[in-house]
């Protein structure tokens, strides 16, 4: 009698699983991406309390019941309130009951110092919330939560890995909010494997969203990095989280920036800003004049934009400096932005405006950090590199935003009556946008618009 196999192939980047080794996964067509895991020793679906379910069944034992959406009723206390505007902006509002929330960024970005802070203002809202760690000492918790300040109200702290205990504790303490610190150390001992691995992601996740949906508990769940800044572990992780949030930024800088690259409760184009203080992560509201904080007066290729973030305009500087260059092919260099746009909007220069750039050596950044990809910023790009190349500094009240085509027009963006008021409210006194967009707007007092069609009109300003 043949003999059951006990290993099986799965690939990290979906989770298809095939008993022998391919070169390419037949799901997602990624190659080299399976790997040879154990095959877990039970069969049949597992309840959230850990025992098995019978065919046709729920995990309460009875049948499974449909609804009409009529009958579906939401509650405005299915939303709790964070305690952080910005977190509660990337999460739609607020946390909801029943979601698990994956959290991804850098080591050191201040993943765990985000949620510790955020159960302590759960907490002390009057919330029962759990913080599980799988990394952490109960003392090196403590270390870090008395920097943060002073934890009232009940929040309890559990140093744990087997899931099958932490079942038992979340089904003993009943919170409203649990933390899982981090999901790359979690294992069921079903799964013969090493915490990590993709079947132990895979099964650990599958049990926490059975607990969250079940029990009605907010998950969030802390995952590492790879290299690439992707989160670590089988891609079929994100997809079967409700959301996915990465903190961006430099770990040595101070500034944090929350992203939302999913969410099933709202949009995914909001951003969270915060900076890293000695108390831990502090909100910053207004994102504009901390991106503008420092910048340079009558400084030649230095240009204010105006990109949007989801509902959100955010004002940031756009450097550019040109030189001739020493060598036979020119170096260029983006930072903050797309390296190829550049490459498009020096070789539109070239073409369209006559402009001798292939033998000039490029570099652009977008100051501050932030990293935007918006085509709204090309024509602030055009402008900071002319004039680095005319050494002649803009206007330091004029804010420039604009689409730039390959045949030199300048298109129109959306939302540019929104990013017109933003640079009105700080202050701003001219305003270069795409003429188009010019003619749908009204005025906006103190703000004098300037509408352009192409990039040649637009040099003529400097």
């Amino acid at each position: 009698m043949a003999r059951a196999k006990t290993t099986a192939f799965f690939c990290r980047e979906c989770g298809y699983e095939s008993s022998k080794w391919m070169g390419q996964c037949p799901a997602c067509k990624a190659w080299n991406s399976m790997v040879e895991e154990p095959v877990s020793k039970t069969s049949g679906a597992v309840s959230p309390s850990g025992r098995q379910t019978a065919g046709g069944l729920g995990a309460s034992g009875r049948a499974a019941r449909a609804s009409l959406l009529s009958e579906i009723r939401l509650e405005k206390e299915d939303r709790i309130p964070t305690g952080f505007n910005e977190l509660d902006r990337v999460l739609g509002d607020g946390i909801v009951s029943g979601s698990l929330v994956l959290v991804g960024g850098d080591p050191g970005i201040g993943k765990s110092t985000l949620l510790l802070q955020v159960c302590r203002r759960l907490a002390a809202d009057g919330r029962r919330v759990l913080y599980i760690s799988g990394e952490e000492s109960l003392k090196q918790i403590k270390m870090r939560a008395s920097r943060i300040g002073e934890v009232t109200g009940d929040l309890r702290f559990l140093c744990e890995t087997n899931l099958d205990r932490i079942e038992q504790a979340i089904g003993a303490e009943e919170p409203q909010v649990a933390v899982i610190d981090s999901i790359q150390t979690m294992y069921r001992e079903e799964i013969s494997s090493a915490p990590g691995s993709v079947s132990q992601v895979r099964e650990s996740t599958g049990l926490l969203m059975q607990i969250a949906k079940s029990r009605g508990i907010a998950i969030f769940v802390v995952g590492h990095v790879t290299k690439e800044g992707v989160v670590a572990g089988p891609r079929v992780l994100e997809h079967m989280v409700d959301t996915v949030l990465y903190f961006e930024g430099d770990r040595n800088a101070v500034y944090r920036i929350l992203r939302s690259v999913k969410n099933r409760f709202g949009s995914t184009n909001e951003i969270g800003v915060f900076e890293m203080r000695e108390e831990g992560l502090a909100e910053v509201e207004n994102p504009s004049e901390y991106m503008l904080d420092g910048r340079p007066e009558n400084a030649s290729g230095a240009v204010v934009s105006c990109s949007l973030e989801g509902s959100r305009p955010i004002l940031l500087e756009v450097q550019a400096l040109v030189a001739e260059t020493n060598f036979g092919m020119p170096r260029r260099t983006a930072a903050g932005t797309d390296y190829n746009r550049v490459n498009l909007l020096m070789a539109v220069l070239e073409k369209r405006c006559r402009y001798e750039m292939s033998r000039l050596d490029a570099y652009v950044n977008i100051a501050g950090g932030m990293r935007m990809n918006e085509p709204a910023l090309d024509l602030a790009i055009v402008m900071a590199l002319m004039s680095s190349y005319k050494d002649r500094p803009v206007d330091p009240g004029m804010l420039i935003f604009g689409e730039v085509g390959l045949s030199g027009e300048v298109r129109a963006v959306s939302q540019a009556d929104k990013r017109a008021a933003e640079a009105a409210r700080m202050g701003f006194t001219a305003c270069v946008l795409p003429k188009v967009c010019l003619d749908k707007m009204k005025p906006v007092k103190g703000l004098r618009m300037i509408g352009v069609s192409n990039v040649r009109e637009a040099i003529g300003l400097l």
